[in-house]
């Protein structure tokens, strides 16, 4: 049975409990639909509360006629607006066991979502959005969302709506594997440590991707030509290294690596067509032959079939012991 509470009053420290689960943004439109059933999903596999979010400011225009001066819309109207999308939206996930409430800000949406970043486990969203209360959001600003939000944030796109639905085709289709995008970076390696957390709480397994880009016109600036075989041999052994370091913390965990000679953005938008998930880091240094982590997130996030999730880097224990498996990146 679902707990589901609607906080919709002015948002104080001690009326409304800082998120610390899964905070998904709300308008109604179709993109939200799709973030709020995966985040549904997600809540109940964590065991961790869900949080809906809708954000408004009151619109300030000009008033035009003999009368000066500026008008409002009634901030009443518009909150009642927002409980209603906010109720539906609920009304949807309801059958689930998870432990739930919603809430309407009253702010810039992304500077609300923004902050409850700051104790969210999980911060979900849709590609797009309406316009409409946090349309802004998760339309041209959630651009910013991955790059600036203090957890990690996960972006859902309309055209895999289809996916979500159980016994459809495409829900079929998708295998139970978490895909992390790889460039031999720090930035990265903290994405694989997230990514196989993912994986082994899913039940699947973990396939890490490295794209070399392929020689083209793009490195012709370079002072002496690229030994190909040479440089896939010395990634191939990093790799190598970075898995059984990744072993010796996920012992029971599948894990597949995959070396491929073509577009990041490609290899990834292409694993996004049936892996559960991809998880890319927010920037890297290119230290696989221009795989950068930075260049490549947007292009993945803008035409991905799947969801995404961006980690921003951070600071873990576990990466201490990486140098003991075997050679890492030079800078």
């Amino acid at each position: 049975m679902s707990n589901s509470e609607e906080s919709t009053q002015g948002t104080t420290p001690e009326q409304v409990p800082t998120p610390t689960g899964i905070v998904v943004g709300i308008d109604g439109s179709e993109q939200s639909n799709c973030a709020l059933i995966w985040a549904a999903g997600e809540a109940e596999t964590r065991k961790a509360p869900l949080h809906l979010v809708t954000a408004y400011t009151v619109p300030i225009f000009a008033a035009s006629g003999l009368d000066g001066g500026y008008a409002t819309v009634d901030d009443d109207v518009i909150r009642q607006g927002a409980e209603a999308v906010l109720r539906e939206a609920a009304a949807k996930v309801s059958h689930l066991d998870i432990q739930m409430d919603a809430r309407v800000e009253n702010g810039d949406a992304a500077g609300v979502l923004l902050e409850l970043s700051e104790t969210a486990e999980l911060l979900v969203f849709g590609s797009r959005g309406r316009g409409g209360f946090i349309g802004r959001l998760l339309g041209s600003v959630s651009t910013a969302l991955p790059a600036h939000a203090k957890c990690p944030t996960v972006t859902i796109p309309l055209r895999c709506a289809a996916r979500l639905e159980e016994g459809t085709p495409e829900a079929a289709s998708i295998e139970k594997v978490i895909a992390v995008g790889v460039d031999g970076s720090d930035q990265a390696r903290y994405a694989v440590l997230v990514a196989a957390e993912q994986a082994e709480r899913s039940g699947g397994s973990l396939r890490i991707i490295c794209a070399v880009q392929p020689y083209t016109g793009t490195l012709a600036w370079m002072p002496a030509p690229v030994d190909r075989e040479a440089l896939f041999a010395e990634i191939q052994t990093q790799l190598d290294a970075g898995e059984k370091w990744l072993r010796s913390h996920f012992p029971k965990l599948a894990i597949e690596v995959q070396l491929i000679e073509g577009s990041a953005v490609d290899a990834l938008v292409k694993a996004s067509e049936t892996a559960e998930l991809v998880v890319m880091g927010t920037r890297g240094r290119g230290g696989f032959a221009g795989m950068m982590l930075g260049s490549t997130t947007d292009g993945v996030r803008h035409h991905a079939k799947g969801p995404i999730m961006v980690v921003r880097d951070r600071e873990d224990p576990r990466q201490g012991d990486r140098s003991a498996f075997g050679p890492l990146l030079q800078a």
